[in-house]
């Protein structure tokens, strides 16, 4: 199956699925790479070429990706890569 290009609806479409099955890794994402250790609740808003942007408890904060993303597969393989990249937390 072809990877889709990084279109709005693509993005829309990344972040329904990450907030519905994965809200632990976008909160992940906002700890380890936004520096908001404090935070407790984070949505993924959109996902671009060059960063994604999330919704930490009522603000937004934007996160580069070290490359731009090309299409939906890269940007799978990316966010992936960037939760097995982070060090594993304590309960």
């Amino acid at each position: 199956m072809a990877a889709d290009p990084l279109t709005d609806a693509v993005s829309a479409r990344i972040c329904k699925h990450m907030n519905e099955d994965h809200a632990e890794a976008v909160l992940a994402y906002a700890h380890h790479y936004g520096g908001v250790n404090a935070a407790s609740a984070a949505r993924m808003l959109t996902v671009t070429a060059t960063n994604m942007e999330l919704d930490v408890d009522g603000q937004t904060l934007r996160i580069p990706f070290d490359h731009t993303l090309t299409d939906s597969e890269d940007a799978h393989r990316t966010l992936v890569a960037m939760l097995r990249a982070m060090p594993a937390r304590e309960s």
